[in-house]
């Protein structure tokens, strides 16, 4: 009690709030950087707001209405969804399928887990989606292989029918870091489970469904929330690779919101735009957790 005396307000308020102190310049950080301007582009989206204009009236809905009765820009969120709906199955299916085959105790396994997550490192630059953008092109690598084998030449860039599966891929083909994180899910599966499966007359395929899915579900879960977030979101492939093309059928609305943000300068309308994307991610997102306790299996869970 003498001890407690003695010290200074100073040293008494540094042991009742040290903690706080710590994470101080994350706090403010979080509150100038990201929850002002995560409010005020929805006050900014109830506006006419022109980024080199003085002005900007409030219009209410107006930006928001004006979004939901514009042809480009329904299209724009049509195809958001395909883009996402496509590249998150196949994101996660394909990670899945490699993080199962190199969790089997095989020759350079930690060489090839390696090799596997180079693309996550590297599929999100600038250069990897100009390098995508030349396999593509008309005379681009893949052509020439086709060419080899005596197919004919793809306008993959140039066809609204494919432009679309071409930087799905690239999104695709970005699997590494849902892949290490199922190979993590993967090593925590007790092996006595498989001895007692085997033991029971399943076979491999038996196995994977009946005991490797159930357990690593929350891992599915995770992988498929992050993933599905990271899809709406999407800008690179589709600015650097199509520009939005061709005939829009890879504009996504990332794109948009750019375009309207910083070239035409509806701010307004770019951030209304950003917060209808919001909603429906966070929709899409609650309804992945509250459908979760139908098909997510937690071990600690009381059954």
């Amino acid at each position: 009690m003498t001890n407690e005396i003695r010290k200074t307000p100073w040293q008494r308020f540094w042991k009742k709030n040290h903690g706080l102190i710590y994470i101080l310049p994350w706090l403010l950080g979080f509150l100038f950087f990201k929850f002002y301007p995560f409010l005020s582009s929805f006050w900014y989206s109830l506006k006419d707001f022109n980024l080199f204009k003085g002005d900007a009236p409030f219009i209410g809905m107006g930006n928001y209405k004006t979004i939901l009765e514009t042809k480009k820009y329904v299209t724009a969120y049509k195809i958001t969804f395909q883009y996402a709906f496509l590249t998150v199955p196949l994101k996660l299916g394909f990670s899945l399928f490699i993080a199962y085959i190199l969790n089997f105790r095989i020759k350079f396994v930690k060489f090839f887990r390696t090799v596997y997550y180079i693309p996550s490192i590297l599929g999100g630059s600038v250069a990897v989606s100009i390098v995508w953008k030349f396999l593509f092109q008309s005379e681009g690598l893949i052509n020439k292989i086709l060419g080899l084998f005596g197919g004919e030449a793809v306008n993959w860039l140039g066809s609204p029918k494919y432009a679309l599966w071409v930087i799905s891929l690239l999104h695709v083909w970005q699997f590494g870091s849902a892949m290490v994180i199922f190979l993590a899910a993967l090593k925590g599966v007790p092996q006595d489970l498989y001895e007692a499966a085997a033991i029971d007359g399943a076979g491999k395929w038996r196995q994977f469904f009946s005991v490797t899915v159930p357990l690593i579900t929350p891992v599915i879960f995770y992988n498929l929330v992050t993933q599905l977030c990271n899809a709406f979101q999407e800008f690179n492939s589709a600015y650097i690779i199509t520009k939005g093309g061709p005939l829009g059928s890879t504009t996504l609305i990332s794109l948009l919101v750019y375009q309207n943000a910083f070239k035409s300068y509806e701010m307004g309308l770019a951030c209304a735009m950003a917060w209808i994307l919001f909603v429906i991610v966070a929709a899409f997102t609650l309804i992945a957790f509250v459908s979760q306790k139908y098909w997510v299996y937690y071990s600690d869970e009381e059954r």
